[in-house]
């Protein structure tokens, strides 16, 4: 009986506990869990090169990361030597030539890759002995000849070339020069004439100077033990010289004094590239680190951000739109919003960013906005404990940053204690409107004119003009007057005669063209042919399957996409057919309509701009008369977009000019095809246009 009155005493006061919870609410969080983070095995070697040791036995793996902490090398009319430096590290040892290093390394499955103060490998665990044995070989004792110096300088050099003409390299380049200045490491540029200037005897004196122990980080983690491993270490590094880098100075980085626009025009532009920047002094270890990157998470750090609310999801400018924040114990960094946008809502995409930063700085974030970017940073730190690498890491950090012991210890505790005040007084320390610099790479004749009207919080926002290598220039001449006696029908003609000429192309009954390009290190296939009679077949392939066909034969006609077939309507047949004409420029002249619209720059050329439809321009060079370019605008996915087609490389085949080079970009996407075959009158049967 005394045990049911209790029971009994139990439920009625369980179910009046019950009564009282109101469920309409949600329960208030509970203290944030207490972090037990395993500390690694370490040990310091007497040449100066601290070990860190982290055993997990999940695996028969090994991984070994060789960090050199040193301040920020300038290299200024050699930059590039660390470049080369890299990628000469690595190519064997004095004792081991390249290939049989190479050839040991892929026998063993294992993997080893040098930076120029850097080293990585790993393997499986039972070779760790040899792979450590490898790594450390190489990187005491590097193999560098005169032979392999001169061939990674032509390699670098034909890098530097193939980016001179690519909007975002310059973008990027311009950006960091701009904030830091060219005379600093975080913005010299590398240059052709930079790296010519570099030799075998400098990459030496870079790799003596600065590949040393003095602050250098060895991790080994994996399934290894740790006293085996540190006989081992200890063993194939001890060889290493104690020596310690030299010190530099060079001019501490500064805001612009006043907000302005840095244009640098890329006539080639088919978006364009905007960066809002202010420069920040930030270190792991403030005390205004972690609510400084919460207010950028808030921000611009994701799809959740609201710059990418604001430009992607609510104006349709970019397929997004975000912002970073660094942090540098040795120098200031940056603070970056960016975006990639449309030529023609450029100037509206940097009215709208710098909106979003100063609305972050003058207004307090929802406490919504707040509750939400703490979920997302403790759900990323708990997933991220799960790795080995995160407990290596965080101790790294601890060590170089001159972090607390219980940092991350404390973490989630500290990340669940930032308040709306201290995200807003992280916002307004370290981003500015007051002195931004906006740089913005694109189009001028499309861009410029609009960029030069921005006004933002009442206040003129002026536009100075750089050029690629980041110094001021004047603004380009956009308005160019065309030469007297100059139409869209003696362009054309040009055209024709530069090709070929009319009786020339006239003969052509038919033609075939293979191209190849590259995408997500997949291979591409473009296949074309075109005959005087209507027909056409257009047909992209990846890894030899069909992605993408277009077919017309006469007065019908289909496409296809993903297997999926679909019969072209009477509107969509009249469009393609007068894409598909070998060479549409002979109908361009009969048709007549065509205008001229002045001289822009594609490239580094100079070409006429011949207005052909409201949606498509052509763009043929002043000098050689050859078509360069090709501007489709289109509808896709709501939005206007432009098409971008480049001609270059132009070879001749049975008498007759083609272009052996397109680039096509729509977009952020673009694809280089290189062609392969063309054939003419050759090649095309009545069979492919069923």
């Amino acid at each position: 009986m005394k045990k049911l009155f209790i029971t009994l005493v139990m439920a009625v006061i369980a179910f009046n506990v019950t009564a009282q919870i109101d469920r309409t609410k949600q329960p208030e969080p509970g203290p944030a869990p207490k972090i037990n983070l395993d500390e690694p095995n370490s040990f310091q070697l007497k040449n100066g090169l601290k070990v860190m040791v982290v055993e997990n036995h999940k695996l028969p793996r090994v991984s070994i990361q060789l960090t050199i902490d040193n301040p920020p090398v300038l290299e200024g009319d050699k930059a590039g030597v660390s470049d080369l430096t890299a990628s000469l590290l690595g190519n064997g040892s004095t004792s081991i030539p390249k290939d049989e290093f190479n050839e040991e390394v892929d026998f063993l499955g294992a993997r080893i890759n040098f930076g120029s103060q850097s080293a990585f490998a790993s393997s499986l665990s039972k070779y760790f002995p040899r792979i450590l044995e490898l790594m450390a070989d190489a990187a005491i004792n590097p193999n560098f000849t005169q032979e392999e110096f001169e061939k990674e300088k032509a390699k670098l050099i034909t890098g530097i070339k193939s980016q001179e003409n690519d909007v975002s390299s310059i973008a990027s380049q311009v950006q960091r020069a701009l904030a830091y200045g060219k005379n600093h490491p975080y913005g010299e540029i590398t240059s052709e004439e930079t790296v010519n200037n570099v030799t075998l005897l400098d990459v030496e004196g870079f790799y003596r100077d600065y590949f040393v122990p003095e602050n250098a980080y060895l991790v080994v983690i994996g399934d290894v033990d740790f006293e085996s491993s540190k006989k081992l270490i200890t063993e194939a590094f001890t060889p290493w010289t104690k020596a310690t880098p030299p010190s530099l100075s060079y001019t501490k980085p500064k805001d612009a004094q006043y907000t302005q626009i840095n244009f640098v025009d890329m006539p080639n532009a088919v978006q364009s590239e905007v960066a809002v920047q202010n420069i920040v002094e930030l270190k792991m270890k403030d005390e205004d680190y972690l609510p400084a990157l919460v207010a950028n998470q808030i921000l611009g750090g994701g799809g959740e951000g609201r710059l990418f609310l604001n430009l992607r999801e609510d104006k349709g400018y970019t397929y997004g739109s975000y912002s970073s924040i660094g942090n540098d114990k040795y120098q200031p960094v940056r603070f970056n919003a960016y975006a990639q946008v449309r030529n023609q809502v450029t100037d509206s995409s940097v009215v709208q960013i710098l909106s979003e930063i100063d609305r972050i700085i003058k207004e307090p974030v929802s406490a919504e906005e707040l509750k939400n970017t703490k979920a997302k940073y403790s759900g990323r730190f708990v997933r991220a404990l799960e790795r080995p690498q995160t407990i290596a890491n965080y101790a790294l950090n601890i060590e170089k940053e001159g972090l607390s012991k219980d940092f991350y210890k404390t973490y989630l505790e500290r990340i669940n204690a930032i308040t709306v005040e201290e995200v807003k007084a992280a916002a307004e320390k370290y981003f500015s409107i007051d002195n931004a610099r906006i740089v913005v790479t694109g189009k001028g004749s499309d861009v410029a004119e609009n960029l030069e009207k921005i006004e933002f919080n009442g206040k003129k926002v002026p536009v100075l003009f750089y050029d690629k290598k980041a110094e001021k220039t004047e603004k380009p001449d956009y308005n160019a007057a065309i030469p007297e006696g100059v139409t869209a029908a003696s362009v054309l003609e040009k055209y024709i005669d530069a090709i070929g000429g009319k009786a020339k192309l006239d003969g052509v009954e038919s033609y075939a063209m293979l191209a190849e390009a590259e995408m997500q290190g997949m291979k591409l296939e473009l296949e074309m042919k075109k005959t005087s009679k209507d027909q056409f077949l257009q047909d992209v392939r990846v890894m030899g399957n069909s992605m993408q066909k277009q077919v017309i034969d006469g007065d019908k006609g289909y496409m296809m996409a993903q297997g999926q077939r679909k019969d072209l309507s009477d509107e969509e047949l009249k469009k393609l057919k007068e894409e598909s004409a070998a060479f549409p420029e002979l109908n361009y002249l009969l048709a007549g309509g065509i205008t001229i619209d002045g001289i822009e720059a594609v490239g580094d050329k100079k070409a006429y701009k011949l207005k052909v439809t409201d949606e498509k321009t052509v763009f043929y060079d002043l000098e050689t008369g050859l078509k360069l370019q090709e501007v489709n605008n289109i509808e896709a996915g709501g939005q206007q977009m432009q098409q971008t087609l480049t001609y270059g490389d132009y070879k001749e085949v049975s008498g007759i000019m083609f272009p052996f080079t397109l680039t096509q970009t729509m977009g952020p996407q673009k694809f280089d095809f290189i062609v392969k075959e063309i054939k003419v009158n050759d090649g095309v049967d009545a069979a492919d246009f069923e």
